[in-house]
């Protein structure tokens, strides 16, 4: 478990900067905001629930609070994988709500300054563009910025309310 350092003034926005988490997802590297991150723990046993989306992939016990977890590969329509020994769960807040979300690998934590961000292009068409927010190029690769409360539609977010209720 990871327990992650405190920022003050919202990942240091405030001069300009954004503090995110990059991880990956196959060979694509992903950044989300470090304040929308309450953790990172090891992959553990889950808790399968029945009729749930095959992205859901059931329910953990994290300090007497249950919390959904969903495969973030799944829920971006990549081809699942098998567990590897970097594979990790982030657990984030969500509109309001806690959610572990499965990811390949976490890979650091990085201050990026708001004119290495370019906004998505518009050629970018799909599932995934509600949630893309830029891209960060650095040193030569591309971090894809995600805004982690999008992630969840509707549909998603009463799921993982139920989850949550029907297990406490």
């Amino acid at each position: 478990m990871h327990a992650l350092p405190s920022i003050g003034q919202r990942g240091g926005q405030a001069s300009g900067t954004l503090q995110l988490v990059s991880f990956r997802l196959g060979e694509e590297e992903y950044g989300i905001e470090i304040t929308k991150i309450q953790e990172i723990i090891l992959m553990g046993e889950i808790t399968r629930v029945p009729q749930t989306p095959s992205y859901v992939k059931g329910l953990i016990n994290l300090r007497s609070n249950v919390i959904p977890i969903l495969d973030l590969r799944l829920r971006f329509g990549l081809l699942e994988t098998g567990i590897t020994d970097e594979t990790r769960i982030m657990v984030v807040n969500i509109v309001g709500k806690t959610i572990g979300l499965i990811v390949d690998a976490v890979s650091e934590v990085l201050r990026v300054s708001q004119n290495e961000i370019a906004p998505p292009p518009p050629t970018v068409a799909g599932l995934g563009r509600e949630y893309l927010t830029g891209l960060a190029k650095l040193q030569g690769r591309l971090l894809i910025m995600l805004d982690i409360d999008k992630l969840l539609d509707e549909e998603s977010a009463a799921m993982a309310d139920k989850l949550s209720a029907g297990a406490a």
